[in-house]
């Protein structure tokens, strides 16, 4: 199953378990137009005092962002919220995946709250658990399963995290990718890697960083029978990627790549991994959201950028750095939907419920899923040069 063969869910009405996405908000969510909206977030905010620590995704809409204790990328973000035990809630304005993480990295009696739960990630819905144990299923009868290390992105829910724990994998961020496909590939004689969801990512790492060729790369497309690949392929194969990839990264071209070189002299062009291996190849620099946000800080005035990530995160670089040329690499708007589903009326209907008594949105892990995501993610810690930037 894709996203597109996923139900529809109007919003505010039902719920997907099985995916990263739920929509139950249960109560009057304040009008977009209402004037008092930043008051009462302030208000809500100050009378939760440090009950509350409000995580922002960089994605996040500018009006999120203003009332965020902290900023950064989701595992950065887990990892803040678990610096916290004294916070009662944990307000994560990201999406579900993120919010799962900080919920298996915080304390029993920590709280975390979503303000809308049809904030899910598109690419960790392309790999859901029933799929991946079938494509498991499908490498044993080939015969392969027991070279295959499988290596979940973090942005995966806690159910995949929990798959690779219980089958001797790891999670990994878009920073220490090599690391732990370094470390994947120690694992056995004649290892082979089984990466998901974002192929992108996985083939940009394993190609331009691993000295891997495309030649040992393979696709698992879940929606074809044996993935749609040969038992020789597989055994043949180094790196086995899931068909996923980010409906945000995955809009960047080529094409646009040499328009921009050709119209603004000396640009730079600086993309995340998961842009694909074509675009990553034109680029100057690649690497996490982090990096390209110390990259463009420490970068020199009246230099030009076209960057290749979130929309949100590029205004908001253009902004914070007007001494240099800074533009979107892509000629549409581009935004991530998802993460635009936080905004300020559900921000402020959570914040006023935790105020009220009631623990709206609450994202809970359960315990045999959080003690094998668990597992993968302490992996992944233990990963020598590790980082908290995805």
């Amino acid at each position: 199953m894709t996203t597109v063969d996923l139900p529809l869910l109007p919003l505010g009405r039902g719920v997907d378990r099985t995916s990263e996405r739920g929509v139950e908000c249960p109560g009057d969510l304040p009008a977009a137009s209402d004037p008092d909206l930043v008051a009462r977030a302030r208000a809500a905010k100050a009378a939760l005092g440090d009950r509350v620590f409000v995580l922002g995704h960089h994605y996040q809409r500018d009006e999120v962002i203003d009332f965020a204790d902290v900023t950064g990328d989701s595992f950065k973000l887990a990892r803040e919220a678990a610096a916290r035990p004294d916070a009662e809630f944990i307000v994560f304005c990201g999406v579900h995946f993120m919010a799962e993480s900080a919920d298996i990295l915080t304390g029993p009696d920590q709280k975390v709250v979503l303000p809308d739960l049809a904030a899910g990630c598109s690419m960790a819905d392309m790999a859901r658990l029933a799929q991946v144990e079938d494509a498991w299923d499908a490498l044993a009868d080939a015969g392969v399963v027991d070279s295959v290390v499988p290596v979940t992105y973090m942005n995966s829910s806690a159910d995949i995290k929990a798959f690779c724990g219980r089958n001797g994998g790891v999670v990994c961020t878009s920073s220490n990718a090599e690391v732990a496909l370094e470390w994947a590939f120690e694992q056995k004689p004649d290892a082979k890697v089984l990466f998901f969801p974002d192929q992108h990512l996985g083939r940009n790492t394993a190609v331009l960083k691993m000295g891997l060729t495309l030649d040992d790369c393979v696709v698992w497309n879940p929606l074809r029978p044996n993935g749609g690949l040969t038992p020789q392929q597989l055994r043949d194969a180094k790196m086995i990627l899931w068909k996923g990839h980010c409906s945000v990264h995955g809009r960047f071209s080529p094409e646009v790549v040499d328009e921009l070189r050709a119209t603004i002299p000396g640009i730079n062009i600086l993309v995340h991994p998961e842009c694909q291996h074509e675009v990553v190849l034109k680029a100057d620099l690649v690497g996490s959201t982090e990096f390209i946000i110390q990259t463009i800080e420490a970068a020199a005035p009246g230099s030009s950028w076209a960057i290749g990530t979130e929309l949100n995160l590029v205004k908001r670089l253009a902004n914070a750095h007007p001494d240099k040329n800074i533009v979107f690499l892509d000629k549409t708007v581009c935004y991530c939907s998802t993460m635009n589903r936080i905004d300020l009326p559900h921000f402020v209907w959570a914040l006023e419920s935790l105020v009220a008594g009631t623990v709206p949105n609450q994202i809970t892990v359960d315990a045999e899923t959080e003690k094998w995501a668990l597992v993968a993610l302490e992996r992944m810690l233990a990963l020598p040069g590790r980082t908290s930037k995805d």
